[in-house]
Parts: C-alpha cells; structure tokens; sequence
C-alpha cells in the first residue's frame, strides 16, 4: 500500500557545510523516517510521516550550520510504495542544477585545538578539516560536492577516519575532505635541485630556515606562496629581486592577534574581518617603527592576514614571527599551481620548496579587503568569497546563460546562473598570456561546474583588450551573440547588481571614478575616467564629469605622473614657471617644449577625464610620486597615505558651484599652498576638494534629472579617505549612496556590470 511522505527541496550554498549531519541529528531527534541526499539543485529530504514536514522546516531553520546559505525551502507532498524505516543519509545524485559551491573556509577553533592536541591523532597534522572549515572550492572537480568529486578522492579514508565519516555522533559526519596523518596528504621539504631535505619534520626544518633569513615556496590551498622573515630587510630585498617586484607592499601573515596588535591598529570590524571564516588579507594601519621600510613602499597600512589552514598555523607557531606571504609566482605571471610547476619556475629562486601532492583543482589568490566609511569593502574577491553568489534583483528571475569575461586590469569573469550572479575569482592583468590564457578556462570552468550553457557572452567595448579578442573568438566558435558594454557604465551596473537594484527601476546618477576607459564613439573626448552618469541597467547617458585634460605621451602618461602634472599645470595653471618648488624644478628639466607641441597638436595626447591621472599629478606635485611607477596606483596609495598622517581639522570650502566641473580653484589653492602649508595637509585637502566638487555637481544634477539615488563606482573608490569625504559631502543631500561592498569598485567588478547590462539588452521590454 502506498504512503504520502514529504519530499523537502533545500537551495542554495547548502553543500560542503554540514547541513546533511544536522539533517539527520534531527530526524533522530524526532524519530522521523526517511532520507537526505545531495543532488544536482542542492539538499533533498525525503521524510515520514508527511505531516511532520512543517514542524521538521521550522526546526531546521532554527539550528541551520553557520557557513549554509539557503535561498529557498519548500515541501512537496509524494507517495511512495511502502513506508521508510529509519533515517539514512543516501548517496548523492549527480543530476545536473543549480546548487551553489562553498568557498574554501579557514581552520575553525575545534581542528586549532585538535593540531595543538599531543593527545589527538590529528596533533601537527597539516590537512586537519571537518565540516566547518578546510577546503572546498579549490578542490571540487564536479557537483554535487562529494568526496569522489574532489582532489581527495586519490586518498582513501583509512578505517578511524571512515568511523569519523559515518559516525552521526561525530563532529566530521560526512565532511568530504577529512584525512589523518595516516591515509592524507604529507609533507615534504625539498631543496631547489629536488633533493629531499625533510619529511616527518618538514615544518619545524622549514621554520628553521626561514628564521634564517631563507627564501621558501609554500603550496598553500589555491596557489603557491613566496615567504620570508618579514622583519628581515635583506630576505626581503632579495624575494623583490626575485619577483621583479621592487616596491609594491607585500602581504604579511602573523601567527597570532597578540602578534598583530603589537605591529598594527585594528578596530573591531577589522578583527572580525580577520578571524571570520574568509580569512583575508586586510589593510591595517601599522604602528610606526615595527616594521622594515622596504615593506610597503612608505604607505601608512599593510595588507595583514591571521593564518587560515593548519599548515599555516603550525608554520607561523614555529616560526614565531611575521611572515611575507605573497604570490608565489614573478611579477605578472600566475602564481604556480602544481609541484612540478613551482620545481621550474620557484626552484631557481628559493631555497626550498614545501610541497604536499594534494592537486588544486582550481587557482584561489587570497581575498583582499579593508574597511573604508565603517564598512567592509572587498577590494580583490577570491578565497574565502569566490564562488558565493549573489541574488540579482527583481526582473532577473529568468536571468541566465550570460558569461561576460570583465575588463584587461584585475581580471575576474561573471557568470548568471537561474537569477543569480557567480563571479569567478581573481585572475589578474591580461598582458600576460598564461593569465588569459586562464580567463578562457576560468570561463569554461564556471559554466561546466554549475551546469550552465552559455548562450550570451559579454564583455568590454575597447578595441584594444585582450578580453574583447576573446570574447569575439568565444562567440563566434560557439555561434553565440556578443554585446559589448561600456566600461564605465559596467561599473555603475556592477553597483546596482550587487544592491539588488530592479530591473525596470527607474535611472539613476552614477559617479564612476577611475584611470580611464574607452568612451563611446559620440564622446568628445576618447578616455573616461570621472564620469556623473545618469543609467539604468539597459541606458547609459554622460551629464558631467571632470575636464577632459591631456594625456601626453597616451599610455607613458599612465606610468608617469609627471606628465599629468604638467598637462594640468598648462590646462589650469599656465603661468606655473614662475613658482619654485623641488617638483616644479624637476619638471622644467623635462622635454617641455616637445610635450607642449604634442598637447597643443593633440598628437599623441589624447584628452581624458581621468581622477586616476589627476590623483597622479597631484601626488607628482607633493613630490611624492616617483618618475615612473613601479605598480598601477602607487601614486595614488602615496598621496592617500600622506593625507593619512595629517591632522584632520576643516577643510576650507572651495565655495558654492559655477555650473560643470572645473578643476581651476582647486589647483590654484594647491600651487598657493606650497611652501605655506605642509605636504600632508595639501594632500588632505585635496580629497576633500575634490569631493566638495564631484558632490555639488551631482546635488544639481540629482534636483535636475529627478534622481533619488547615486551609485558609486571605479578603481578610485577604492581610496578610503575620497569615500568618506564623499559620503560625508552628501549626508543630508537626501540622495541614497549605494557603494561596491561585495565585489571591487575597480575593474574585478565589471564582469558583472557587463553580465546584467548584456542580459538586460537582450530582454527589452
């Protein structure tokens, strides 16, 4: 005889975080029969008796793991032929759908204590994870999210860690990457010739060395480190050697919070930032004197990370000092993935390798984030954040099939998947052709790994960036239509996206702030960069922006910042010559007659409404910027950490606005200020000037087009004191300020921006 039972449809990031476990604990609890799986769309539940379905939902979402992300539950009542007996957790279905995929999650507090544990089997072993920690993303190589479906899989459980596994009592129930000294991944400790140094003791040995002032490559979760003493300036003199990296900071992990309250300033938020399951790197004020000054670069905040897996924990407690970790690749290439890769390319410069034969599936950088207007603001998304997906706002229910490919300057993809957006993680600077070489499979990995077929691929309009080339070969191999977004209105769309913003909702104005982007073939001017746009999802019009000033030299200017400086010297200030200061003498020793033909031809100058190169010529002026920049941003990061370090009384207000932008006032009270007033205070001053301006501008603007809401966007919005200045600017202008919190405000954040734009196109009401 037939029976009804409840068939319980969970959706979301419900696998890999202990959901089945707690599933089951409290079916027992409740003497309910019946079975729980994963499968393609997420958890399944079958349960008897049906009638106890709602009170079973109701106690579940009250005792729901702390990493699951559920978007939906809902009951179905079906028959079956004969009742269940008991309750199982059966295996999985590998049925393609939509369930999401943990990112990978940092050691929790249990398997801390239980590598600390003389007594515990897990004691100093590596790879310790249970439900709540260890990785996932890194590893899966298929769904539903399964041991067999992971680089696990070529390491049998060995009989107590199998007990582990299907023990309900026990806290690694079902936990897919769980291992033991005894049937998991090992350690070793190799020279740069291959020799083996060290295997049982491979972390004290590696230790040793670093504590010596050694150069180590470190296989971590998603990628390889480069890692030094970070308080030793010659160890880290010789890691930039290596890396072709001389002064762009680098991260530095510290074993512990005593450590980093020593060394840094953290506010709360930041601490919970920390040691919260992402485990970023995050930029923290230093304490003045802790540490080396060929650190980072002479800027008032470093990128400081907590160790997030075991290996890292026993390293740094071996240690007892902080660490450089960064990338373990040279400068512009991807970092090494595969043990044989980082022998090749990390061999020759390190003085060993700490390696372990576990395969990353997929390359994972570490997440960067800070805190800026007292919230966090993620400004690189990778592990810990990728591949957690957001929900699109309403009219994108139906949103899906779109991979729009981002921008050429920190790279990321985005995928839209049944209403939802995935944004891969970050890949990096396209000029290299391993790293676009690894968008294209980054690409194919998305949809492949969420069952999703492409049907629209979307990306940039500027004819010259490596990801358009792509994105053209993509569409026209696989015959799929191609729609080219404009960069500055895929950052405004990547803002309102992430905000849940309506499809069909009204326009709204966007301040997007950055280096530049290609303009649209109407432009005035080729190069955007400071734009007051007004845009929805499907429009995008200019109403204002920042004067458009030349670029002299084109891309030379990008790198040098004195050519900003004299460019808007001869726009702002023409009569400049006649004042002495240390940066005004150098620039009359430049070629100014040459660079005045070509500003005055417009040869090789083009015009661009650039904060990215304003920001550069300011800093050129304080003669804090160098000649030619070793990083992209570096004279900008100078002139925010010298504005850091003054005092923060008022700011003298330019005055009430005259119409569109004008920069004039602004520079006038600069060139005035030299010699009168310090560095630091110009430099403070500046911000708030500059967002004085950009705020009054957008008031008219907002009273003029009927706007109730500003959307903020582009690499500049990444500078803290700019962002607050503008916030505080606008407090009471009645407009709602919507920020990139979730995703970067710069270019990791397009691909989204370009996904809905393109979908929304293609669905023109």
């Amino acid at each position: 005889m037939q029976q009804q039972i409840a068939e319980i449809r969970i959706k979301g990031s419900v696998q890999g975080v202990g959901l089945r476990p707690c599933v089951w604990h409290l079916a027992q609890e409740m003497a309910l029969h019946g079975e729980v799986c994963n499968d393609g769309d997420g958890l399944l539940i079958r349960l008897y008796p049906a009638a106890a379905a709602t009170g079973f939902r109701e106690r579940l979402e009250s005792r729901l793991p702390a990493q699951a992300e559920v978007d939906s539950i809902s009951i179905r009542h079906t028959r079956c032929d004969a009742a269940p007996n008991g309750f199982r957790i059966a295996p999985s279905s590998t049925t393609p759908g939509t369930t999401r995929i943990q990112p990978d999650l940092a050691i929790c507090p249990e398997c801390q204590t239980e590598i600390r544990d003389r007594g515990n089997r897990h004691y100093r072993y590596a790879f310790t994870s249970c439900t709540r920690c260890g990785p996932r993303f890194s590893i899966v190589e298929g769904q539903p999210y399964d041991r067999e479906r992971t680089t696990m899989a070529p390491f049998p459980l060995c009989p107590i860690c199998s007990d582990d596994f299907s023990n309900p009592h026990r806290r690694r129930f079902h936990a897919q990457a769980i291992a033991c000294p005894v049937c998991g991944p090992q350690l070793q400790l190799l020279a740069a010739d291959g020799r083996l140094l060290a295997q049982q003791d491979a972390i004290h040995s590696a230790a040793q060395r670093l504590k010596a002032g050694a150069l180590l490559a470190i296989k971590a979760v998603g990628g390889f480190h480069l890692a030094c003493d970070a308080l030793d300036s010659a160890a880290i003199v010789r890691l930039r050697d290596f890396k072709g990296r001389p002064e762009k900071p680098l991260a530095v992990m510290l074993p512990d919070l005593e450590a980093l309250q020593l060394r840094c300033i953290a506010a709360p938020a930041e601490l919970e930032l920390l040691t919260g399951p992402a485990a970023p790197i995050v930029l923290l004020r230093s304490r003045d004197g802790h540490w080396p000054g060929n650190l980072c670069d002479g800027l008032d905040r470093i990128g400081v990370m907590l160790p997030g897996t075991p290996l890292q924990q026993l390293l740094l407690s071996a240690v007892g000092r902080p660490l450089v970790m960064t990338s373990g690749n040279v400068e512009g290439a991807p970092p090494c993935l595969d043990n044989d890769e980082a022998r090749t390319l990390l061999g020759p410069g390190v003085d060993a390798l700490l390696l372990h034969e576990r395969v990353i599936a997929r390359r994972i950088d570490d997440s960067v984030v800070q805190l800026a207007a007292g919230q966090p603001q993620i400004l690189r998304r990778a592990r810990g954040y990728a591949p957690a997906a957001l929900k699109l706002g309403t009219g994108f229910e139906a949103a899906d099939g779109v991979l729009a490919l981002g921008g050429d300057l920190k790279n990321a993809p985005c995928l839209l998947r049944q209403g939802q957006a995935i944004p891969g993680a970050h890949l990096g600077d396209l000029a290299n052709p391993r790293i676009l070489q690894q968008l294209q499979q980054s690409g194919i990995d998305l949809a492949s790994l969420f069952a999703c077929r492409p049907r629209l691929i979307a990306c940039d309009g500027h004819r010259g960036y490596h990801s358009r080339s792509l994105a053209q070969r993509l569409a026209e191999r696989q015959q799929l239509p191609l729609i080219e977004v404009q960069h500055h209105h895929a950052h405004l769309a990547a803002c309102l996206a992430e905000h849940r913003r309506p499809l069909d909702a009204p326009p709204v104005l966007g301040l997007i702030l950055d280096g530049s982007g290609q303009a649209p073939d109407d432009s005035p001017h080729p190069l955007w960069g400071g734009e007051i746009l007004l845009a929805d999802y499907r429009h995008c019009e200019r109403l204002d922006g920042l004067p458009a000033v030349a670029m002299p030299g084109a891309e030379q200017a990008a790198r040098e910042p004195w050519r900003n400086l004299l460019a808007h010297l001869e726009r702002w200030s023409p009569d400049w010559e006649r004042l002495r200061w240390p940066s005004l003498d150098a620039l009359r020793r430049q070629p100014l007659a040459t660079l005045r033909g070509l500003i005055r031809e417009g040869f090789n100058a083009p015009p661009a409404s650039s904060c990215g190169r304003l920001f550069d010529a300011v800093a050129a002026l304080l003669d804090i910027a160098p000649q030619r920049l070793s990083y992209e941003g570096q004279a900008a990061m100078r002139l925010e950490a010298l504005a850091g370090r003054a005092s923060a009384q008022p700011v003298p207000a330019l005055g009430p606005p005259a119409g569109p932008i004008a920069l004039d006032g602004v520079w006038q009270r600069l060139l005035g200020g030299l010699g009168s007033e310090t560095p630091e205070r110009l430099a403070y001053c500046f911000h708030h000037w500059l967002a004085e301006l950009l705020a009054q501008r957008v008031r008219a603007l907002a009273h003029t087009y009927h706007c109730d809401t500003l959307a903020l966007g582009g690499g500049c919005l990444h500078n803290r004191l700019l962002l607050e200045a503008l916030q505080h600017q606008l407090r009471d202008s009645g407009l709602m300020l919507l920020a990139p919190r979730q995703l970067p405000a710069g270019d990791g954040g397009l691909a989204l921006g370009q996904a809905v734009v393109a979908w929304a196109r293609e669905r023109r009401p």
